[in-house]
């Protein structure tokens, strides 16, 4: 099940920003785990990308360890219909997105090999839209 959050208060945003040449100050560290992955890139992710690649690594680790999320969708991307003409206002809520920063963590895990974790951590990144990198305890962008 994707993440969305509970509730909001404005349900559509005029604007998604841009997220270009930014580096991450905040959350470019691995705090609660061992491991992590982390990006190289901005962008968005949106939140099927971030359950695709959740379940990717607890069906390769299985019951051993244990992995946080370190990014929530927050940004809804609305969309219009195809074929409809011009005004009408503004399309409905598509699906909501995470936007990052180059040097954000996006997930982490404990409790696991470090041959473990990079293989989990290197199917997570097939299943994400940017470029990442693993990284340690104690590293950073």
């Amino acid at each position: 099940m994707p993440l969305v959050p509970n509730n909001v208060r404005r349900r559509k945003q005029h604007t998604r920003g841009q997220r270009h040449g930014h580096t991450a100050t905040r959350g470019n560290k691995v705090s609660f785990g061992d491991y992590g992955i982390q990006t190289l890139e901005s962008g968005e992710i949106t939140s099927r990308q971030i359950e695709s690649a959740r379940v990717t690594a607890t069906h390769f680790l299985g019951r051993v360890g244990k992995m946080w999320i370190r990014i929530f969708p927050h940004t809804p991307v609305t969309s219009r219909p195809a074929d409809t003409r011009m005004g009408k206002g503004k399309g409905n809520v598509d699906y909501w997105c995470a936007q990052v920063d180059a040097g954000t963590v996006l997930f982490e895990l404990a409790g696991v090999t470090e041959d473990m974790a990079r293989e989990a951590l290197r199917r997570q990144a097939h299943k994400l839209p940017l470029r990442c990198r693993m990284i340690k305890r104690g590293d950073h962008l």
